[in-house]
């Protein structure tokens, strides 16, 4: 089975709350990055182009984001908000009922990708 159906297997799996969120990440991801490749790593959805960019990793109460470079690149509105203190990653954790600003996320997609250059 390919990557990209292992991912949605394992986004059909979440409850409706995860599953609504990863969906939508999964196509702000592709959104701002049509060239983007999905991979299937440590039974987890990663998303790369040059590098890996960011996965999407479901856990009992949260849905986090972990931006791999994410400690190298820009967060003028304060998205991250766990691993701040990883070397490298930086992630999101989402919890139910949560808003996030998508154009802020876009924001630091765009920044992975270009930091993978």
């Amino acid at each position: 089975m390919g990557a990209t159906h292992e991912i949605d297997a394992y986004v059909a799996g979440l409850p409706a709350w995860q599953r609504d969120l990863a969906t939508r990440m999964r196509a702000l991801i592709h959104e701002v990055d049509p060239d983007i490749v999905e991979e299937w790593k440590w039974s987890t959805p990663v998303f790369a182009h040059r590098g890996q960019v960011v996965a999407i990793g479901a856990f009992r109460d949260h849905l986090k984001l972990n931006f791999f470079k994410g400690a190298s690149l820009p967060d003028p509105t304060g998205l991250f908000n766990a691993g701040l203190e990883a070397k490298t990653s930086r992630a999101i954790d989402v919890v139910e009922g949560d808003a996030l600003d998508e154009a802020a996320l876009k924001a630091l997609i765009q920044s992975a990708v270009a930091r993978n250059g």
